[in-house]
């Protein structure tokens, strides 16, 4: 694919889908995804199946899953996406995916929840959906309130409030991750003098990450009414004959 968009894409989310891949081709997009890819592959090793799909702003590779035969890249028409699409109008058929990753998906969404409900429709039941946002709670998810770039256009969603909205949809949350304890600094020497940041918060969980991973699982598939199929009539299974016993025929004891 190009970095050229197709004729009938929203412009809005075209150009928000720009401005994210830009901001994330930065020091500061950069430091972040290198963060999360560690803590992505971690996750990602559990899982086995068929398909992946990725979905996200960054130009960057998508995290390796290793036991994953076949991952695909989904999204705005830029270099690397292998399926072109909006984000409410995913090519995919029901159960197509065994994993499914938004990452930052939502947070350069101009209708989280349309994505949210794709994402989820797209995965088999059993299967894994992994959400990685900005958490708005972390120096992080401060900056974007101040900046100008295009860290301010994130929408930083909370992650109890994306999970509140998985439960509707039928997932149950296994695990949630932080991860970036370190503020959004460029300088690779302030980065090594905060480091121990990181391990602090990594060892604790802390709750002040920059970012977070949801861990979710498809829990049920709506019933729908099944089409009967046309079968020979077969015979029914009938009460064998009971003899009956008259009280004269019993011996007195």
């Amino acid at each position: 694919m190009s970095d050229h968009p197709f004729a009938h894409a929203d412009s809005e989310w075209l150009d928000l889908m720009g401005a994210a891949r830009n901001w994330f081709g930065g020091a500061h997009g950069q430091f972040l995804l290198e963060q999360e890819r560690q803590l992505l592959e971690e996750e990602l090793a559990r899982f086995f199946g068929g398909y992946l799909v990725h979905y996200g702003p960054a130009a960057d590779a998508p995290p390796h899953a290793q036991q994953i035969q076949r991952s695909v890249r989904l999204g705005a028409p830029f270099e690397g996406v292998e399926i072109v699409c909006e984000e409410q109008s995913w090519p995919l058929t029901e159960f197509a995916a065994d994993v499914v990753v938004l990452q930052h998906g939502l947070d350069f969404s101009l209708s989280p929840h349309g994505l949210l409900r794709e994402a989820a429709r797209s995965v088999r039941p059993g299967g894994h959906l992994l959400i990685v946002g900005i958490n708005p709670k972390s120096s992080w998810g401060m900056r974007h309130v101040f900046t100008r770039d295009a860290l301010h256009q994130a929408r930083c969603i909370a992650p109890s409030r994306v999970h509140d909205w998985l439960h509707l949809l039928g997932f149950a949350l296994e695990k949630r991750r932080f991860g970036c304890y370190r503020p959004p600094v460029s300088s690779p020497a302030w980065q090594a003098r905060l480091a121990g940041l990181e391990r602090l918060g990594s060892a604790w969980q802390l709750p002040g990450g920059g970012f977070y991973v949801l861990v979710a699982r498809k829990l049920v598939v709506g019933l729908r009414p099944s089409r009967q199929s046309n079968r020979q009539t077969m015979g029914k299974l009938l009460p064998m004959p009971v003899a009956k016993v008259s009280r004269r025929d019993i011996p007195p004891k």
